[in-house]
């Protein structure tokens, strides 16, 4: 027996609860962990409200990454012992594979060896920013060194991932947040340029940046009337990338700016990455190799015992954290 979060109805924070269940051993094929750390996402605030991509089956478990010691394996595992330190890449499913437990069972393939420098906290907040950052920008744009990379929502995560990333290639990270109140931290994160979408001009702002080369690549967690200022700082053949839709305004297409600049706009979602193994591998070892060199390095917001889950779940609402939200078991 072991204590696990669930829910039972759609809703907000209060309807997460700790309660004590079975647990089973791993099956053929499966690597459990003790979980020391969770990492919070949005997606599972969204699945909590009975807006996400997955649907929950009640009682519903929920969580996408993790950190701990392995515990035990299953048939066919030959790569890892208990005992070993490992994060957990973010599961196709987190209704079959929920993270939020004091014991957690996972696909062998999802599980890693982190570097032994990083501790738990830092290993649970590694996953889903890198590899959705990683993903979009070298995986599908080839962002290059010198190219300009506007990173709307940059206070997010995945928004400070994408900063270090781009940093990382030597590509120049252009940072959109709301307002001035994180513009010292995000120009401390490596961004080279922050722009406070709401008090400045983001198409003048970018094109004064990027000069005549223009953006190259958008990286955009928003969508909304933005996306007009956006495309029209944009160079001839750039990449826009959309994996998120956090304004509550209409998404005019962009068609002028489209059509005359050949512009690529592109849905996109980290599970492209995670299901294809080839891929998942390359972005691995990207990532490994910048958590080791230090080019990649979490930004934790805050962290939480893990009865504060309910409080945790409010703070990832408020979108006031600056980073990955952690909590401790």
């Amino acid at each position: 027996m072991a204590r696990a979060v669930r829910f039972h109805r759609h809703g907000g924070p209060e309807v997460l609860c700790i309660e004590t269940v079975d647990v089973s051993s791993p099956g053929k094929g499966e690597v459990q962990i003790r979980v020391k750390a969770l990492g919070l996402n949005r997606a599972e605030a969204l699945l909590r409200r009975g807006t996400y991509i997955e649907t929950a089956a009640f009682p519903s478990g929920l969580g996408l990454e993790a950190a701990g010691i392995v515990a035990a394996v299953g048939e066919g595992v030959a790569d890892f012992v208990p005992g070993d330190a490992v994060s957990i890449v973010p599961p196709l499913s987190m209704v079959r594979w929920p993270a939020y437990a004091e014991f957690a069972t996972f696909p062998a393939e999802l599980v890693v060896k982190h570097p032994p420098e990083l501790g738990f906290e830092a290993a649970a907040a590694v996953w889903m920013q890198y590899l959705t950052a990683y993903g979009a920008l070298v995986d599908i744009a080839g962002l290059g060194r010198g190219d300009v990379v506007a990173i709307t929502a940059a206070s997010s995560s995945v928004g400070l991932a994408a900063i270090q990333i781009a940093n990382r290639i030597g590509a120049v990270p252009v940072a959109l947040t709301r307002t001035s109140a994180k513009r010292r931290a995000l120009r401390d994160a490596g961004a080279a340029h922050v722009i406070a979408s709401d008090e400045e001009d983001i198409g003048a702002r970018l094109a004064k940046i990027a000069g005549s080369n223009g953006v190259r690549v958008v990286f955009d967690a928003v969508g909304g009337p933005a996306l007009e200022p956006l495309t029209a700082a944009m160079a001839p053949g750039g990449v826009l990338i959309e994996y998120g839709g956090l304004s509550p305004m209409p998404t005019p297409f962009p068609l002028v700016n489209v059509l005359g600049k050949s512009l690529t706009l592109r849905g996109y979602l980290v599970h492209e990455v995670i299901r294809d193994p080839a891929r998942l591998a390359d972005a691995k070892a990207f990532i490994l190799g910048g958590l080791s060199d230090g080019s990649l390095k979490p930004i934790i917001a805050r962290t939480f015992r893990f009865e504060e889950i309910v409080e945790a779940h409010r703070f990832l609402e408020s979108n006031t954290q600056f980073g990955k939200i952690v909590v401790t078991i």
